[in-house]
């Protein structure tokens, strides 16, 4: 799944434990569906992790406060103390766990996958120019390959390069990209195999914050348990995602 954050150099700093409040301030990138993003009717965040966040939170008793932060910054406004939990779509690395911790994942590690325009060679995944958004795991990935990177602040940039052929080829998480291969009448299509990046998604906190970071597990794994967080994921990726036994 999405992100990384390499090379780090971060200190938190005058923040405390959220729960001493009983408010909890979420923080989330809002340009990800179906995992966050913005609802063009209600102008609110909207996507699976605002649903899921606001379940966590009514069963824990707390009220959450959503905050939208660009994805580059996300981690560093986190340790700073602008907001108290990351739900944006983030995977779980040992290069994040050097900087903040993870909570149980509540989305296990789905596919990643590259897109290019119809009739593009696959091998040009491998070879070509692929985009990604920056800090990703996906970016990570194509930086080890043989492909030569270009990065891009947000998703949707990734694709308009693609379409303008500044690129050969998108990775991103599969989920992200089936609604434009899918509302592109053909234009984009699927290359190659998919991908397994990370180690699933959780909810970041700061590592100080011991006593949210255990009541957001103790509430995730309850969903698992009684299997409502299948159903909420089922209803925003599809029947094909991966569940919680």
């Amino acid at each position: 799944m999405k992100k990384l954050i390499l090379g780090l150099a971060l200190t938190a700093f005058g923040t405390g434990t959220a729960l001493a409040q009983d408010v909890v301030r979420m923080g989330s990138e809002g340009a990800y569906p179906p995992y966050n993003f913005i609802n063009d009717a209600t102008g609110e965040l909207d996507g699976f992790e605002r649903e899921l966040g606001d379940a966590i939170c009514e069963r824990a008793g707390l009220t959450c406060e959503w905050v939208i932060n660009d994805w580059d910054t996300i981690i560093p406004n986190l340790v700073s103390g602008n907001y108290d939990t990351i739900m944006a779509g983030m995977s779980i690395t040992e290069a994040r766990q050097e900087v903040i911790s993870f909570s149980q994942n509540y989305l296990q590690p789905e596919p990643s996958a590259f897109i290019g325009l119809a009739g593009a060679d696959p091998e040009m995944t491998m070879t070509g120019v692929v985009a990604a958004q920056s800090n990703t795991i996906q970016a990570g990935f194509i930086a080890e390959s043989e492909a030569d990177l270009l990065e891009f602040p947000t998703p949707d940039e990734t694709i308009a390069a693609l379409r303008n052929g500044e690129v050969d080829a998108v990775l991103a998480d599969k989920a992200f990209l089936e609604p434009y291969v899918g509302d592109s009448g053909g234009e984009l299509v699927f290359l190659g195999d998919d991908v397994l990046l990370g180690d699933g998604i959780g909810v970041g906190t700061r590592q100080s914050d011991d006593e949210l970071r255990a009541t957001l597990d103790g509430v995730i794994g309850e969903m698992k348990a009684d299997g409502s967080l299948n159903t909420m994921i089922t209803k925003w990726f599809g029947d094909e995602t991966p569940l919680f036994e």
